[in-house]
């Protein structure tokens, strides 16, 4: 059986834009369910974490229902809110994190979820492609921004790596959950 993901908060960023300006950032928020894994990815920086925990309710989702919170990348406009999951383990580049406790993660985390690293916006990036019965959704924070990504990425660690990031990401994914977009089709 396919896993699904839903889109439960579609992100914005001011930050590639021309206009002068106060800067103003979220992270597409998303809900992954496979199998007992039932996962918030990027739970992100919110004016009121009650629209996270709303739209989880629309879901059918309450919050200590989340048992995992995969995290993109360590900026904190992806992280801030993963303490609302006060039962879920945490998922980010260095370990899988049951309290204090940390243990490392399997390349393939379950059987419709595996973890890449993607390297380039962050030195910590992961991507996460989940088997749905739509075909493979990529979850990958900043590698996209959105659909029309900027093309240089203002703040990455390393444009090199980021432009192989996106290579693989478009090329093994079917749809494309990007940091601060709605989803998108991947153009292969």
């Amino acid at each position: 059986m396919a896993a699904e993901v839903k889109v439960l908060l579609e992100g914005f960023t001011t930050a590639d834009s021309k206009n002068e300006g106060e800067e103003k950032t979220c992270p597409t928020i998303s809900l992954v369910k496979d199998k007992d894994i039932v996962m918030v990815a990027d739970p992100g920086v919110l004016d009121d974490e009650n629209q996270l925990l709303d739209a989880l309710r629309k879901a059918g989702i309450k919050a200590d229902d989340v048992n995992c919170v995969a995290l993109t990348h360590s900026h904190i406009d992806h992280y801030k809110n993963a303490g609302l999951f006060k039962k879920a383990k945490i998922l980010e580049y260095f370990g899988l994190w049951d309290g204090q406790k940390c243990d490392d993660w399997a390349e393939q985390f379950s059987e419709n979820i595996r973890i890449v690293k993607t390297p380039g916006h962050d030195s910590t990036s992961l991507t996460f492609f989940i088997k749905t019965e739509s075909g493979i959704v990529a979850i990958c924070g900043d590698v996209f921004w959105k659909e029309d990504f900027p093309e240089e990425d203002a703040y990455a660690q390393d444009m090199h790596e980021l432009r192989k990031s996106r290579k693989l990401v478009l090329e093994n994914a079917d749809w494309v959950i990007p940091g601060h977009g709605k989803m998108f089709k991947a153009k292969k």
